[in-house]
């Protein structure tokens, strides 16, 4: 009978929650663990070397990018031998549960973290905000927070309208703030397009002495997925594990968007509501040499129209 244990090679895609959950338990438990943490939540452990990525997911997000429906942690697995610890979710809940507290705690008290020479913490959006709140278990590590929310406290945020069902969570109590529990890492590294106003504003919240911003001008409110689609991804957390990510390390890592369609879009829409044609016509020019975009082409002969109109 052919062996049906699940793999790293296995796809995971369009199985049910259950059998889903399963999956991911069998592959950690070969060298780790699985344990559900209450009803929403679980942490998935597979160890190899002796750099630790921890990342926070949502089992929504894992399903939407990856095609094998893995974590998205076992990238860095599979290709680098990382060891990854994945803290999942059913849904946004920014993992305000006494369940993780307890399993966090538990990690503390058994020296976990102490076992591994580097250790990082990422995560996007809510997870993003785990990521920095949880990372003070782990004294010394680094933290990736894509989009980060500081809190979803509203006696401090209430000008983000955008998570309203979440306000009635306690974010006040243990891994509460999450600038503050920044205090002991190495380094954290906070990312965001200053274009997304409340992005922006809760990236002003984490200004600390070992906090670097990196600004994704004009790439919009999905950087996790833009950095994927560039396959910068995995280069961005190698960085990271080299502690080379300065701003001159990012700057070069992040010139791949010359190339990225969703930030040329995005480039082009802000140069036209600005009312800069020329500058836009030039942008055209640009990509149109270098790359096969109709929609550029078209718009370049509109914008060149516009122009002469003017002329």
């Amino acid at each position: 009978m052919k062996d049906q244990t699940p793999t790293l090679d296995t796809s995971f895609a369009d199985m049910p929650r259950t059998k889903w959950l399963s999956a991911v338990a069998s592959v950690a438990e070969e060298d780790g663990f699985f344990q559900t943490l209450g009803p929403n939540h679980f942490a998935a452990f597979a160890e190899d070397t002796s750099t630790l990525l921890v990342t926070f997911e949502t089992m929504q997000g894992i399903h939407a990018l990856s095609d094998l429906a893995q974590p998205l942690g076992w990238e860095m697995l599979k290709a680098h031998h990382w060891s990854h610890l994945c803290v999942g979710s059913d849904g946004d809940t920014w993992f305000r549960d006494e369940a993780v507290y307890a399993f966090f705690d538990r990690l503390v008290d058994d020296g976990f973290f102490d076992e591994f020479d580097t250790v990082i913490f990422y995560g996007a959006g809510p997870c993003a905000y785990a990521a920095a709140a949880f990372s003070v278990t782990a004294p010394g590590a680094h933290v990736v927070a894509i989009q980060p929310q500081a809190t979803l406290d509203p006696r401090m945020t209430e000008w983000d309208p955008r998570f309203m069902p979440m306000r009635a969570a306690d974010f006040t109590s243990r891994y509460g703030y999450a600038p503050d529990m920044l205090d002991a890492a190495a380094s954290a590294h906070v990312l965001y397009d200053p274009r997304e106003q409340l992005d922006a504003m809760h990236a002003a919240l984490f200004t600390r002495s070992n906090v670097t911003k990196h600004r994704m001008r004009f790439m919009g409110d999905a950087l996790q997925t833009d950095l994927l689609e560039m396959n910068e991804w995995a280069n961005l957390l190698l960085a990271v594990a080299d502690e080379g990510l300065t701003p001159l390390t990012f700057a070069r890592l992040y010139r791949t968007r010359r190339d990225h369609y969703t930030y040329l879009r995005g480039l082009l829409s802000v140069l036209e509501a600005e009312g800069r044609d020329r500058l836009a016509a030039s942008l055209c020019r640009n990509v149109t040499t270098r790359m096969n975009a109709p929609k550029f082409t078209k718009r370049l002969a509109e914008i060149e129209a516009r122009l002469a109109e003017h002329a």
